[in-house]
């Protein structure tokens, strides 16, 4: 297909600058060496694509940033897919987010096939003794940072986030029907309907979360790549921002309902995520290779990544006209508090696995005073770093 009956297809192709394979190099390249998490994926992009290169517009670019921000889904790879629909239609918006994916996604695959191949081998347990511990510090920094600048000093957020905290500490599970009630209320005493007793219905963008949350993982009658589609899609669906809100649903799913992983795999699972470049919640194609092989990784990868994409494509072309709608914001607002307090407890709950004595008692320690001594260092340097010393001090401590 030539570039010009590509731009056919496209959404505003004669106002870009730029052509569609350029933004599909860009956005491979973001995906290969694109470390440090969501927030600094998306400072990339506007550094790149607004200020540097021009290609997209600041208001563009503060529209996509605000849908990724209200709608479930990996932050980064829906901003990236917003910003590939801005020219280009749905065209652009699918291969951006490809693009994005694919690099991390190779890698981790990479990476199962070796964790499966040689899992059993001294240096791959001494990698992950230490980086499962280094990576309990990085989430728990993450929950702080996500704590402080999302509550702030409101009384009946704090009450949420400690409720889904202690919650998913003490039962060691992710609770769906408390988050949702969690942004209910914050909707109902933020932003009530005028009107309680009309019949009028409510807004479809606003109920868009509700519809996915109602979804029950059906029984795996057709198999077990079945299950993991329709698991890993309803864990898609409720990625309010940070990669990391994933952690606590999968934990559940994954370790405690369907008996997939074990703990101690499932922290691996974090830590491959942490040393990769994209977006974190590509853990999950290490999960379903471990589960079911290369088709189990592609399906799990596949489906994570589906409700992000939906809810990027399919509200684009109305965000502007009811997106920053009270009611819609409040909801949202409850939601990713009650998500922040359940990353908060999935921290307690896996470091109860992850730290097994004071070496990594130590590693999750030093990776909390790194990262709250140097504001800048890179999350994945202090993973590969930690990766070094557990090659060093497992042989040891295991002579």
């Amino acid at each position: 297909m030539t570039e010009a009956s590509l731009q056919k297809l496209g959404n505003n192709p004669e106002a870009a600058s730029y052509t569609l394979w350029q933004l599909i190099l860009y956005f491979l390249k973001l995906g290969t060496v694109g470390f440090g998490g969501p927030v600094a994926l998306v400072g990339y992009m506007y550094r790149d694509l607004v200020e540097k290169r021009g290609w997209i517009s600041e208001s563009d670019y503060k529209d996509g940033l605000a849908l990724a921000q209200l709608s479930p889904g990996p932050l980064a790879a829906q901003l990236g897919i917003y910003l590939g629909y801005v020219h280009y239609g749905i065209l652009g918006a699918t291969l951006a987010g490809i693009a994005f994916v694919l690099p991390s996604f190779v890698m981790v695959v990479a990476v199962s096939w070796a964790y499966i191949a040689f899992g059993g081998l001294t240096w791959m347990q001494a990698v992950f003794y230490a980086v499962g511990a280094s990576v309990i510090g990085i989430i728990a920094f993450s929950a702080y940072k996500l704590t402080t600048k999302t509550i702030g000093k409101q009384w009946l957020l704090w009450g949420i986030y400690l409720v889904s905290a202690i919650y998913t500490a003490v039962m060691e599970t992710e609770e769906i029907a408390l988050i949702l009630a969690a942004g209910i209320l914050v909707w109902l005493v933020k932003a009530p309907p005028k009107q309680w007793f009309n019949k009028t219905k409510l807004n479809s963008m606003a109920i868009m979360p509700l519809a996915w949350a109602s979804t029950k993982i059906p029984i795996a009658d057709a198999g077990t790549l079945w299950h993991i589609f329709t698991f890993f899609t309803k864990a898609g669906a409720f990625v309010f921002g940070s990669g990391l809100a994933i952690v606590p649903f999968l934990y559940s799913g994954v370790v405690v309902e369907n008996e997939w992983l074990n703990a101690q795999e499932f922290v691996d699972a974090v830590a491959v995520a942490m040393i990769t470049p994209g977006p974190v919640v590509i853990t999950t194609g290490f999960i379903g290779y471990l589960v079911a092989g290369f088709p189990g990784a592609t399906i799990a990868a596949v489906a994570t990544f589906l409700p992000a994409y939906l809810l990027t494509i399919i509200p684009a072309p109305f965000f502007k006209k009811y997106g920053k709608r009270p009611g819609i914001a409040a909801f949202i607002e409850g939601v990713t508090v009650a998500a922040i307090g359940a990353i908060t407890g999935a921290v307690i709950v896996l470091g109860q696995r992850a730290i097994i004595d004071i070496p990594t008692a130590l590693f999750a320690v030093i990776t909390l005073g790194l990262l709250w001594k140097f504001k800048k260092i890179s999350e994945p340097v202090i993973v590969l770093g930690a990766a070094v010393i557990g090659l060093i001090v497992y042989p040891l401590l295991h002579a």
